[in-house]
């Protein structure tokens, strides 16, 4: 399997916020109501975050510190905040349009107009409604009414790389085809009025972004160009219920244990070293790597259990600080940077998801 990316794009909302203003947000929301303000400030200030983005901040900061209205503080213990469907209903008005400026972005830098879109691949686990953001897609960017449509749904972090499984196969079968992948997560409409650390620490981590790269078989590419060669996919055994993402009244609810690092250091490298062993290819050939930051902790184990040097995974820990978690996005964000910088290849990139699910993408 080969396809070779052409066009890059990126996008986050305009709203921003810092993660001290987001931490005494939480506390004066609900922290406090419930005792749980010191440990709020406490895990948010763990978390890896500086800044985020959120489709709920108005830039102009007219309303509260963060600039946001959407979530009022509790008016009792009980008070869990927005319901799911109006929640959703925000997720319909804004995943269209963050996601169109990552695709325009995609577009422009492969130099292709809109029109010459065969497929479209898109992917979102922070929300859900049809007509989607893909039929928003086809309308806004604009793309031929006979495109191909695939949506890849509620899968979590790793998504993106089932999209890209998606746009392979398509390339592979139609070498004429221009495959415009799309991933949206509106992550900040998520957050838990909660006395849970596991809540806690998703509402200090996620955050809002789309991303988006052209891509079509290998036939026409240049030396430049990025090729995703080869995925592996693995799911932990009995690990099912470590790491969940769950339809609740207020929401989407997260579950991240803490055992999650401990499982990632004994399970990653016996995987990956067979996998790279069936290209010829040792841990020490690998030129960068894109590890999706689901957080300190889980890129520490990457870490220790790649025994990769310090510095190795700055690329994606500069992207957590910077933006935050968002969710399926995210690795395209550590590429493009990873692209942009010219980082050496061959380089894998790897996210964890729901399952446990690993899945390991190698890129000459």
């Amino acid at each position: 399997m080969t396809i070779t990316v052409t066009g890059w794009g990126v996008a986050v909302p305009d709203g921003r916020v810092t993660q001290n203003d987001a931490a005494s947000h939480a506390v004066e929301m609900w922290g406090d109501m419930i005792g749980r303000g010191p440990a709020i400030t406490a895990l948010y200030r763990r978390s890896g975050v500086e800044t985020r983005h959120s489709v709920l901040i108005n830039p102009s900061r007219t309303a509260d510190r963060t600039g946001q209205s959407f979530y009022r503080p509790a008016k009792h213990a009980d008070d869990l905040g927005p319901s799911t469907l109006i929640r959703m209903q925000r997720y319909e008005e804004e995943a269209t349009r963050l996601g169109s400026v990552a695709a325009h972005r995609a577009l422009e830098s492969a130099n292709l107009p809109s029109e010459s879109i065969s497929h479209l691949v898109t992917a979102s686990c922070s929300g859900f409604a049809s007509p989607g953001f893909d039929l928003g897609l086809l309308e806004m960017l604009p793309l031929r009414r006979d495109v191909v449509r695939t949506h890849v749904g509620f899968m979590g972090c790793h998504a993106a790389f089932n999209a890209w499984r998606v746009a392979t196969a398509f390339a592979e079968c139609n070498h004429a085809a221009r495959v415009l992948v799309c991933c949206v997560e509106l992550c900040t409409l998520h957050q838990q009025y909660s006395t849970s650390a596991e809540q806690i620490v998703a509402n200090s981590l996620f955050a809002d972004g789309a991303a988006a790269f052209v891509a079509h078989s290998p036939q026409e590419s240049s030396v430049d160009d990025w090729k995703l060669v080869d995925q592996q996919s693995f799911v932990v055994p009995q690990t099912r219920e470590l790491m969940t993402w769950r339809i609740g009244n207020h929401g989407f609810q997260m579950t991240l244990s803490p055992l999650i690092p401990e499982v990632i250091q004994t399970t990653l490298k016996p995987w990956i070293s067979r996998w790279l062993s069936s290209h010829g290819l040792q841990i020490e050939d690998v030129g960068s790597w894109a590890v999706h930051p689901g957080g300190p902790r889980i890129l520490n184990a990457c870490e220790s259990s790649l025994e990769l040097a310090k510095d190795v995974l700055q690329p994606s820990r500069t992207i957590l600080e910077q933006f935050g978690n968002m969710s399926s996005p995210t690795i395209m964000f550590i590429l493009d940077k990873l692209r942009r910088e010219h980082a050496r290849r061959p380089c894998v990139s790897l996210a964890f998801g729901p399952g446990i699910t690993i899945e390991g993408a190698l890129w000459q």
